[in-house]
């Protein structure tokens, strides 16, 4: 427990913090969706009062008069104002303590050599929150970029980025790198393959992006050879940089096999063609499993650890995917994500 302060020590700042801490730790762990947005959104709104406001509310303590600021988000700010940690946030903290303890040193070690992210996910399409927001959280957690991945046209049931949303977006992100210097976000996509390999976007907007992750989200049990022929066209063509979660699985909800292809001749394209084998992080997939990890590796690929992350507390789950791809040997200068920004964008301008 924090050591009690006078309320008036105690600043509008630190308040608005301690909520959004607690809205990220809640995404990090897959909370409700309504639960992280209370939490948030009553950062935000206490944010946006100006000193008269905030200084009347303290007074009366009404907080819940204020739209967005619910009971428990009211709780939260006395607890704050009096000088403690806010009973949730301590617990949320434990728990991230008592995870983070569970990581190996090799995994530790992988992870703070990671730069960036390639693989998140904004409002624009089935993200919850703003590209601005998912920057500001990657540099929280000392990210120094971040891909914006968010998804193609096929996949309506994400929001897909039809050609003209995407060009809009690039410009969005442009526009915001002005201000997040020396940060950077990258322009990206997650391209659906389609059944024939080919990808779900026009070649020549593929072109123009930072980054290109390629992933498979349909017709899953489509059979071996197929998937495999599929999977290589991809591989093979002119336009992506990283293979994303390869089997398609989920591990924990509503559980997903795998898909099954033949591993050892995607990942030897992959090592041929320098296409990075994403290692994801998301609780859900951890894809690919221990199994293909080990194949990748023998046979020489490239690797990314990222978050795939739809929420701005989702992208420090980078640790469980670092520790994963660590017990395989992987030395961190294959893994792409430890490269700077510069040396990042003339591997994926080799395209």
């Amino acid at each position: 427990m924090a050591p009690q302060l006078d309320q008036d020590e105690v600043g509008q700042d630190e308040v608005v913090a301690a909520l959004h801490r607690v809205a990220f730790l809640l995404e990090r762990e897959q909370a409700s969706s309504y639960r992280c947005a209370a939490y948030r959104g009553a950062g935000d709104r206490l944010r946006e009062l100006d000193e008269a406001d905030w200084d009347q509310h303290r007074r009366a303590d009404s907080w819940q008069q204020i739209s967005g600021v619910g009971a428990r988000t009211a709780d939260a700010v006395r607890e704050v104002l009096a000088g403690s940690t806010p009973d949730v946030l301590a617990e949320l903290e434990a728990d991230l303590a008592e995870r983070e303890g569970r990581s190996t040193a090799a995994g530790r070690r992988l992870r703070e050599a990671i730069c960036g992210d390639l693989h998140s996910h904004t409002e624009a399409s089935d993200g919850s929150a703003a590209l601005e927001d998912m920057a500001l959280a990657a540099v929280q957690i000392g990210h120094e970029y971040l891909a914006v991945t968010d998804h193609s046209p096929r996949l309506t049931v994400a929001h897909g980025l039809t050609p003209a949303r995407l060009r809009r977006q690039m410009a969005r992100i442009s526009r915001a790198n002005e201000v997040l210097a020396p940060f950077r976000l990258l322009r990206g996509i997650e391209v659906d393959v389609l059944d024939d390999g080919g990808l779900d976007q026009e070649p020549a907007l593929l072109d123009e992006l930072d980054v290109v992750v390629a992933s498979v989200h349909s017709k899953l049990r489509m059979d071996r050879a197929a998937m495999t022929r599929r999977m290589l066209a991809a591989v093979r063509g002119p336009s992506i940089d990283v293979l994303g979660h390869c089997t398609g699985r989920r591990v924990l909800g509503r559980e997903r096999p795998p898909s099954d292809f033949d591993a050892r001749a995607v990942f030897e394209a992959c090592a041929e063609h320098e296409v990075a084998v994403e290692v994801n992080s998301r609780p859900d997939r951890q894809d690919p499993p221990e199994d293909l990890i080990a194949i990748a590796a023998e046979v020489g690929c490239l690797f990314t650890v990222d978050s795939d992350a739809h929420a701005p507390g989702q992208l420090d789950w980078l640790v469980d995917g670092c520790d994963r791809l660590a017990a395989h040997g992987v030395e961190p200068d294959r893994v792409v994500t430890t490269w700077p920004v510069e040396r990042l964008l003339a591997w994926t301008g080799r395209r």
